[in-house]
């Protein structure tokens, strides 16, 4: 990556535009000088504005809210606990909801895209609770301050505050306007600005990708991402698996990425809960979670880790994919009926 050895004036007009006051003073030591050796770089690389950028990337304040919020996210909680946040009646209802307004939206994209409907909505209720808490962070901060004050992570956060800037100027976005969450992650489907970028699609044809007010827009873009991370139209998500004991739980261990022939984890003594029309040489993995109950083990299909791959968390995946079963039978679909059930 190109980088520049020495600041421009840029960094002297950036300090100056910063106010002086109490606030500045808990910024971590170089926060302001790393935002303008960011500008300078966006400046030579991609040719933005130097003055410009440095009015904007002046109004990025550091804060603290965001480093702890990302230092305990909700996927640090066991599944008894992770589940009643994410699958529920007002949820699951509300998800009906949005898919009766956008029926024939999603009907195209699960057409186009082989995502069914259920899937798709609950992305969009499990992120955002169908657009009502799409974040209140404004981007720039957020990213900002992951970018320049959260060294684990720096140089990912870095990459998106770039992305960022570059969809902005793309879609014709205000930069300093737009707010999301306390990770930068934007609109009703919570894309980070290099998924934005990358998968997010123009589905109402309007010329721009608008993921806030376009629901055309985040239901093509959420079945558009599925689909290029391996969804596989009409096929099972996961079942609820059988015959776990001390003798083979290990296989739990090898991680959320299918590895596991099903026809070995049946040698295993491990079967599906329910039946699976797949082929016995089929991929997958042997989850745990740690339920209200004990242990709960579930056979995680292809599907199952596409979801995880807009989350890499198997308990998102879970909360999906348990949310989409109960909008689905309240919809009134029978979800063995459904492509993508199971």
């Amino acid at each position: 990556m190109h980088r520049v050895r020495s600041l421009s004036p840029l960094l002297a007009l950036l300090l100056l535009w910063l106010p002086v006051t109490a606030a500045i003073a808990a910024r971590p030591a170089g926060f302001d000088r790393e935002l303008a050796r960011f500008a300078d770089e966006m400046a030579e690389r991609h040719g933005f504005d130097r003055e410009r950028l440095g009015r904007l990337l002046g109004q990025a304040r550091y804060r603290q809210s965001i480093i702890d919020a990302i230092t305990r996210p909700a996927e640090a909680k066991p599944w008894r606990d992770y589940r009643p946040i994410f699958v529920t009646p007002e949820r699951a209802e509300e998800g009906v909801a949005w898919w009766r307004a956008n029926e024939a939206l999603l009907r195209r994209a699960e057409a186009e895209y082989g995502v069914p409907p259920e899937i798709v909505t609950a992305i969009v209720g499990v992120e955002t609770r169908y657009g009502r808490h799409a974040g209140s962070y404004p981007v720039i901060d957020a990213l900002g301050t992951l970018a320049f004050a959260y060294p684990k992570r720096a140089k990912f956060f870095r990459r998106e505050l770039e992305e960022f800037l570059l969809l902005t100027r793309e879609e014709r976005i205000a930069a300093d306007r737009v707010k999301g969450s306390y990770a930068g992650a934007l609109g009703k489907p919570q894309f980070i600005p290099s998924s934005y970028r990358q998968y997010a699609v123009d589905f109402d044809g309007d010329g721009r990708r608008d993921l806030w007010n376009s629901d055309a827009d985040v239901i093509g873009s959420v079945a558009a991402y599925f689909e290029r991370h391996g969804w596989q139209r009409g096929q099972p998500v996961t079942t609820p698996a059988r015959g776990v004991d001390d003798s083979n739980r290990r296989l739990a261990e090898r991680g959320m990425k299918p590895s596991i022939r099903l026809d070995h984890l049946r040698g295993a003594g491990i079967e599906p809960e329910a039946p699976l029309e797949v082929p016995p040489e089929t991929r997958a993995s042997l989850i745990r979670l740690q339920g209200a109950a004990g242990d709960e083990y579930w056979i995680g299909l292809p599907n199952f880790y596409a979801i995880t791959r807009y989350n890499h968390s198997n308990l998102y995946a879970m909360a999906v994919y348990q949310l989409s079963r109960e909008i689905l039978r309240r919809h009134g679909q029978s979800p063995g009926a459904v492509a993508g059930g199971g």
